[in-house]
């Protein structure tokens, strides 16, 4: 078989999940994306493992070996990312990323614009001042 044709559809899958990290709004629907982009990538290696085996006469099968450790990283990753997900649905009550973000830098808690400078007190001249 031709190295071409695990390359291109591992270029097909990546760019698929590029278009989903890109496009989609559902943080699932991101953390599948970054799976297929990520499957893609073993694709990759381990194509690329097989055509250099075929040369070498003593080979250590390196790709396949990255491509467990990849599994591994995936597999933790999703475990990872989906209890993230639940976490903030449970707290927000959508996945939405785009309501996520516009959320995500409110004003603190204790009413202060989240800078650190330190202001005056107001004294009661000025408080006549402001409501005059």
């Amino acid at each position: 078989m031709h190295l071409a044709y695990p390359a291109v559809l591992s270029a097909l899958l990546f760019c698929t999940g590029l278009y989903g990290v890109l496009a989609r709004r559902n943080a699932i629907l991101v953390l599948m994306s970054v799976e297929l982009m990520l499957n893609a990538v073993n694709l990759n290696l381990v194509a690329f493992d097989v055509w250099l085996s075929r040369t070498a006469r003593d080979t250590l099968h390196s790709g396949q070996a990255l491509t467990l450790f990849t599994i591994a990283i995936a597999a933790a990753e999703i475990g990872i990312g989906l209890a993230i997900v639940l976490a903030v649905y449970r707290g927000r009550g959508t996945s939405d990323i785009d309501k996520l973000r516009d959320t995500a830098e409110g004003p603190a808690p204790d009413g202060s614009h989240g800078d650190d400078t330190e202001q005056a007190p107001v004294t009661g001249d000025e408080k006549a001042e402001a409501t005059a």
